[in-house]
């Protein structure tokens, strides 16, 4: 019988053995946490009357596959109020509507009348090299103008990966983009003919905006969480950091921090964050260890405050705002949850989310719980008008946020797939390989335990 173990139960390690488990019901599914909870970052605290992400807070339903996951679950979603379409940026110290159609970017004033100019000469702008792994500045700058990728796409590589553009790399975070521009010659002419076909096909076409309705579940993220790790009982164990991972003998060896070892393992599924992986393979097999410990994570400090609504002048109807870079200011950005989402705030109270940190402000979790209170009031009194300090304040903080997928990562990716593919029964499954939003987790967990099921799999990645 064939003995699986999938080192990690973030939502990758979990939805993997889900799916495995339902189709291969004479297999032994083993999921394994160094941690005493399950989940990830897909993680929810309620506090007095608070219903608070401390990470993910929702999946779009313009892709299926999460909401597949939790129907098959018994879970109901939540959907997003009509508010979370509307999305702003910082632009002079003052929030600008972000436009997500070209009417609305002709009147809004998150750009200037010549940055519109140029961002609407991009037809014209010849293509770059494509094969070339183009950082997002480097793109974004080359066709669309400086002062677009400035409070347009900057904005968006800090809300998405907390990272710096000067580093990430486009083909690997918006591979999307890069095929346009290689199919189309043209983002704007790509845009122009892919909503002509839609409207002959009478469907909605692609916008400027993200795609889908945002979508969770009444108390919150978390739901979905507790949900896979109560359907896989015994099959999750929690509290065991694993020590190394071995292949000998013809067939993997793991053994765990208590002294412990589990032999003739027939498959090891690494579900784990890539410096967690890299401690497990750094005696064993050194070629994986060194190329999963460059992968970067920034940190990240969330801070949530819940205030009454009577103590802000602003209505914070919409999903919340993003900061450019180039307005240096505290905070990345911050999210209206309690606009987002029904049941995330008492009546009369709004919860609002400040994140602060990312790859440019490396150290931001060196300051204190209250420094970290001073610096997100401060940019919400000057942005949002809150005219007193919230009744209610948490910090929650992550070291290691959101892997970077920065130029270089598919090269990197490949050199480790080569290695992979060379040891039978190993397995890649985590979000620094293959997207790093929930949605993509659970779609590649589910096209993995298809393919480790049939015995067809092409790639250990």
């Amino acid at each position: 019988m064939a003995h699986v173990v999938i080192i990690g139960a973030g939502m990758s390690g979990m939805s993997l053995a889900w799916y495995l488990k339902a189709l291969r019901e004479d297999w032994r599914i083993s999921v394994i946490e160094a941690h005493g909870r399950a989940g990830g970052k897909a993680w929810t605290e309620t506090r007095d009357g608070f219903v608070i992400e401390r990470g993910v807070n929702g999946v779009l339903d313009n892709k299926p596959f999460t909401l597949e996951l939790a129907k098959e679950l018994g879970l109901s979603p939540l959907r997003s109020r009509d508010a979370a379409r509307k999305r702003f940026i910082v632009r002079s110290g003052r929030l600008m509507d972000l436009p997500d159609s070209p009417r609305s970017f002709l009147s809004s004033g998150c750009l200037s009348p010549a940055g519109k100019l140029r961002l609407l000469a991009e037809p014209f702008i010849s293509q770059g090299d494509l094969e070339k792994d183009e950082s997002l500045e480097d793109f974004a700058v080359r066709r669309l103008g400086r002062e677009a990728y400035q409070y347009l796409i900057d904005p968006m590589a800090s809300g998405v990966h907390a990272g710096n553009p000067q580093r990430l790399s486009l083909k690997s975070c918006f591979p999307r983009i890069h095929e346009l521009e290689r199919d189309y010659g043209s983002l704007i002419r790509a845009m122009l003919k892919l909503q002509a076909e839609a409207r002959k096909k009478r469907r909605k076409g692609p916008s400027a905006g993200p795609g889908g309705v945002l979508t969770s579940f009444r108390n919150g993220i978390s739901e979905l969480a507790d949900r896979l790790a109560c359907a896989l009982g015994g099959s999750l164990v929690l509290g065991c950091p694993v020590e190394e991972v071995d292949f000998r003998d013809g067939s993997w060896h793991i053994g765990l921090e208590n002294g412990e070892c589990m032999e003739d393992v027939s498959h090891v599924v690494v579900a784990c964050p890539a410096h967690a992986a890299a401690r497990l393979f750094r005696s064993s097999i050194p070629e994986l260890a060194k190329p999963c410990a460059s992968i970067e994570y920034p940190p990240i400090a969330v801070v949530a405050f819940g205030i009454s609504a009577n103590s802000v002048s602003s209505d914070l109807n919409g999903f919340g705002f993003l900061a450019p870079f180039v307005e240096k200011r505290g905070v990345l950005g911050a999210l209206w949850d309690s606009s987002v989402f029904d049941n995330r705030a008492p009546a009369g109270y709004h919860l609002v989310r400040c994140l602060i940190g990312g790859m440019r402000n490396r150290h931001c979790l060196e300051q204190t719980d209250s420094s970290l209170k001073d610096i997100a009031y401060r940019e919400l009194k000057s942005l949002c008008g809150f005219n007193r300090p919230p009744e209610f304040s948490a910090v929650f903080r992550w070291k290691r946020a959101i892997p970077q997928y920065n130029v270089g990562h598919a090269a990197l990716l490949e050199r480790l797939k080569m290695v992979v593919d060379r040891l039978p029964g190993l397995f890649i499954r985590c979000n620094w390989a293959g997207g790093v939003s929930l949605n993509d987790c659970i779609m590649n967990s589910r096209r993995l335990a298809g393919q480790i099921a049939s015995g067809e799999v092409i790639s250990g990645f």
